[in-house]
Formats: structure tokens, C-alpha cells, sequence
């Protein structure tokens, strides 16, 4: 009944499992364990090249030390205006960078366009020693609309990004989400298409509290070593950061539960859009749905015990409703019958 956000969902119990045996004797300390050794090996499986990993603990760590090395404290960052980085870090982008500053992109659907990013950069007084330098651009995938950049739309950024001498990092909260939504394999969608940068999400997706920053070229990485430890996520256990991600990883967990969710959210989605009055406001490409509702049913539904966001305020008619990998089919059946029942009455009452 909670659609609020992939959030409040619990752990899939194949990682719960993998905590649990990674709790069992004795293991080296910070990262030189065997599950962390294991893992790195892993994810140059799954990306099909010779990859650094850095276990994180949570999304806004992953972002923000990643930009930080590869901004300048005098540098900037493009993103899109919706971005969690512009709107939900609390300053820590700007904070782990020393002062970068952020620039917002406008974009349809959650997403940044390649015209649009090129003609900001290129006015961006590059060079020019009273202006902040441009340094990197960040990209959400899934964006926060729910949408997803196709293969050709991130080599087009990626190509105005070698073009200015800027690097690319994509925030991967939701790229699990992505990659069952497009079906291509996760190097098409990173390093193929010059993606340069990583923060692979898995809390969102069945992990605990877990999540990576991935170099596709090792030489990238620098000093992000230090600037995790000195931002406090380097982990004295951190086989219990690896178990999550490994069992993640393993048997492709990570891909079921999103495909299970990107499911659910089509569910959603295919129903309301049926109902009179209902608009979807972007596509339903990965597991958020945002749809504009009749007043009368979203009152309806929040009594009925249902819980989402109105989007972006408490008066707004558009709310968001997100899927996870343990939504229950009949959660959303039940749901999308509120919707028909009050739709129903509120058409009933206009009637009268």
C-alpha cells in the first residue's frame, strides 16, 4: 500500500543471506577482504572491462565524491534542474568538491538536451579567470521523471563532453531500472557510450544500505581513495558493504528486482491512464509513475490507506507512485481499483 518511494522497502533476502555469512569469522579490515576482492572482479564482469569500485554507503556519498574528483573546487557542474544532486544533497555535492559550482539544465521529461547542454558550455567562459570553469556534467538514469537516456542521447552528451574537455558521470540510483527498460547490456549504457564516472545504485533495489562508485578507466580514479576516507566511507567492515553488492550482483538479482519493478509501474501506469480524468505527465519508462488525479480520488485513495507523494506540493493533482522489487502484484490491483471506485463516485456526484 506504500507506493512513497523504492525507499521504504525492506532487503531482498538473498542479501540478508550474504550479511549473514559475511558475519561469520574473521576478515581483514577496509576493504581488503576477500568479498571486497570478489566484488571488484564481479563488476569488471558486468561492465566487461577492467573497472575501480569503491563501496559506498549511501547514493548522496557516491555522487558527491565522485563529482569531487572530477570537479575542481573552481569547476562546474551541469546537471538537470531535477536532479537529486540540484535538489535533494543538501549542499554535499558543493561541500565534497570545495565549491563547485552547480548549474541547472531545463530538459522534458527529467532529462538533459544535448543542444541545450552545448550551448550552455560553450558560453560557459572557459578560460576566462572571473568565471567558474566548466568541469563535468552529472546525468540521472533513471532521471527523476522516471524516464531513461537512450544509448544515442548519452553518446550525444558524451560527445559534447570530449568536445569542451568535460567529464561524465551518470547517477545510477535507479540504473538497474534503466538497463531492463532499454535491454542493453550495462557497458552499452556507461563506458561505450563515454560515460566516464558511476555511483551504481542498490540500496532503491533489494540492498540494505549500499551502493558503488565505479572508474571505467582506473587512471580516473585518482585520489578518490583519500577523499573517502576522509569522507567517512571508507568502511572498517567493509565486507558488509561488498556482501550486499556481490549477492546483488550475483545470478543477476540486481536486474530481476528491477525488472520486477519496472513491471508494476507499467501495471500502474496502463490503468490509470484508462481511467477519465487521469493524465500520465512523462513517459512510465522505469519504476515511477507520475500521474495527474481528480482531487476527489487522491483524497480517496489516501483514506482508503494508500500512501504516495503529491508532486510537488501538498494541493498539487499530479502524484508520484513508485514500484519496487517487492511490490505485490495485488498491491497495485487494489490500488488501481480505489482509483476506478472513486472516479466512479466523483463522477456519480458531478452528475447529481
Amino acid at each position: 500500500m506504500n507506493f512513497c518511494s523504492d525507499n521504504v522497502t525492506g532487503a531482498s533476502p538473498e542479501i540478508i543471506r550474504a550479511l549473514d555469512a559475511a558475519s561469520r569469522g574473521a576478515l581483514a579490515a577496509y576493504g581488503d577482504d576477500e568479498i571486497t576482492e570478489r566484488l571488484r572482479r564481479r563488476f569488471s564482469e558486468v561492465f566487461e572491462r577492467d573497472v575501480a569500485v569503491f563501496p559506498v554507503a549511501t547514493g548522496t556519498a557516491a555522487n558527491s565524491l565522485a563529482l569531487a574528483t572530477l570537479t575542481p573546487p573552481y569547476g562546474v557542474v551541469y546537471g538537470h534542474r531535477d536532479a537529486h544532486i540540484h535538489v535533494d544533497e543538501c549542499g554535499a555535492p558543493e561541500f565534497f568538491t570545495g565549491g563547485a559550482k552547480l548549474v541547472a539544465l531545463d530538459g522534458w521529461h527529467g532529462k538533459i538536451a544535448p543542444e541545450d547542454l552545448d550551448s550552455v558550455v560553450a558560453v560557459g567562459g572557459k578560460g576566462v579567470v572571473h568565471h567558474s570553469q566548466p568541469a563535468s556534467v552529472s546525468l540521472t538514469q533513471a532521471s527523476e521523471a522516471g524516464t531513461v537516456y537512450k544509448m544515442d542521447e548519452i553518446a550525444a552528451i558524451a560527445e559534447i563532453c570530449r568536445r569542451h574537455g568535460l567529464a561524465l558521470h551518470m547517477d545510477g540510483a535507479r540504473f538497474a531500472n534503466a538497463v531492463v527498460s532499454l535491454n542493453r547490456s550495462p557497458a552499452d549504457l556507461t563506458w561505450r557510450s563515454g560515460v566516464d564516472v558511476l555511483s551504481f545504485g542498490a540500496t532503491k533495489n533489494g540492498a540494505l544500505a549500499a551502493e558503488a562508485v565505479v572508474f571505467f578507466d582506473k587512471t580516473k580514479a585518482g585520489d578518490f581513495a583519500f577523499r573517502r576516507k576522509r569522507g567517512g566511507h571508507l568502511f572498517s567492515k567493509m565486507r558488509f558493504l561488498s556482501a550486499q553488492l556481490d549477492a546483488y550482483l550475483q545470478d543477476e538479482l540486481w536486474l530481476r528486482n528491477a525488472r520486477h519493478a519496472n513491471a508494476m509501474a507499467s501495471r500502474l501506469a496502463d490503468g490509470l491512464a484508462a481511467l477519465p480524468g487521469a493524465t500520465l505527465r512523462h513517459p512510465v519508462e522505469a519504476n515511477e509513475v507520475f500521474v495527474e488525479l481528480p482531487e476527489p480520488v487522491i483524497r480517496g485513495l489516501i483514506a482508503d490507506g494508500f500512501r504516495f507523494y503529491r508532486w510537488t506540493s501538498d494541493t498539487s493533482l499530479c502524484v508520484r507512485l513508485v514500484t519496487a522489487f517487492d511490490t505485490e502484484a495485488a498491491a497495485a490491483e487494489a490500488l488501481l481499483a480505489a482509483a476506478e471506485r472513486h472516479c466512479c463516485r466523483a463522477a456519480d456526484a458531478t452528475r447529481r
